[in-house]
């Protein structure tokens, strides 16, 4: 096996920078590795139109460390009053890269989300008219359905009947976290592709919930059983390029994340290339590393290939800080729970 392993420069198909001082503290953590991300928006005055686009972009290259080489790709947040003429104002504009949609109340700064998908259907019409990809949370939010069901379930009532009834439209599931989504994608043809985290491939729900809660591993779609992680991990490494990373970093400081009503969210900037070499090694997929991190994202949103490279050496233990410090508290870096062999060399 090869100690030393050269690849584009990866790509964070889903990424939480927040704002403020958490964005200027949070910031370095990718782009010390990544060549560009697809940043979430929803902050809390989230990201709709076009205008919100350009300034939270502006915030961000404001932020960024000197010397640092990073594309923040936007997205806008789908509403049920998000105007279909300004979205594709905002593709044709080269700034904005896709729509995300949030069921309303489904993760963090949710409640702008959609209730009622009828009527963001003139919007998802004018998006397949233009190639523009719609990045969806999959989870319904009846509080009728077990949360580990959520994801199947809103593939057959949600996902599924928006595909059917917008020819043309390409999707993304992103930070897939089930069996039944990885089915999904795999047969979805090429409008259909999914993200997946990390932490996915790294933990199940026992890690959250045995032995004592483990607030850091908390994380929505939350972690499912041990079967569902297996399937994460096998379309990961294997290859195919409907499956690609999507961190889903997101940070919160200790405090709201280690209270009675912890916030859902692993924070994963930090160590993502080294957990995942170590994963990919371990499936002997190393081959299949470049492809996930750095080419078949790229090639779904239709972006030329990142000319930069980084490379990983194996060698002793790395190690990393368990904290990074913000203006706002402290955030926990993710912990793997096993040793790091793999590290990013300048």
């Amino acid at each position: 096996m090869a100690d030393r392993l050269t690849i584009a420069r990866p790509f964070d198909a889903h990424l939480h920078l927040r704002d403020g001082a958490m964005l200027r503290a949070v910031l370095p953590e990718t782009t010390r590795h990544f060549a560009r991300a697809l940043i979430m928006p929803n902050l809390v005055r989230p990201v709709v139109a076009l205008d919100d686009a350009r300034a939270y972009h502006a915030r961000i290259l404001k932020a960024l460390p000197a010397g640092a080489v990073f594309q923040p790709l936007m997205t806008l947040y789908l509403t049920e009053t998000t105007d279909p003429a300004d979205v594709a104002t905002a593709h044709a504009s080269g700034l904005v890269h896709a729509v995300k949609l949030y069921p309303a109340g489904a993760t963090t700064n949710s409640a702008s989300g959609v209730r009622d998908f009828d009527k963001v259907r003139p919007v998802l019409e004018r998006m397949a008219d233009i190639g523009m990809p719609l990045c969806v949370h999959g989870e319904v939010t009846d509080p009728d359905i077990d949360i580990f069901d959520r994801e199947a379930v809103f593939i057959e009532r949600v996902l599924d009947p928006i595909r059917k009834n917008t020819p043309g439209l390409r999707v993304v599931l992103e930070h897939v976290t089930t069996s039944d989504g990885v089915d999904y994608v795999r047969d979805g043809g090429p409008l259909l592709a999914a993200s997946i985290t990390v932490h996915h491939l790294i933990i199940n729900r026992n890690h959250i919930l045995a032995g004592g809660i483990k607030p850091h591993y908390y994380c929505l779609p939350v972690a499912k059983r041990e079967s569902h992680r297996q399937a994460l991990l096998a379309a990961a490494t294997s290859g195919n390029t409907g499956f690609f990373l999507g961190t889903d970093s997101a940070p919160h400081t200790d405090a709201l994340k280690e209270n009675a009503c912890g916030c859902a969210g692993c924070f994963t900037a930090t160590n993502t290339m080294s957990c995942l070499a170590g994963i990919f090694e371990a499936a002997d997929a190393l081959d299949h590393l470049q492809a996930f991190t750095s080419e078949n994202a790229a090639g779904f949103y239709r972006l030329p290939p990142d000319p930069a490279t980084i490379t990983l050496c194996k060698g002793e233990p790395v190690t990393y800080p368990d904290k990074i410090q913000t203006d706002d508290g402290p955030v926990s870096i993710f912990q793997p729970g096993f040793p790091l062999h793999w590290k990013v060399t300048p």
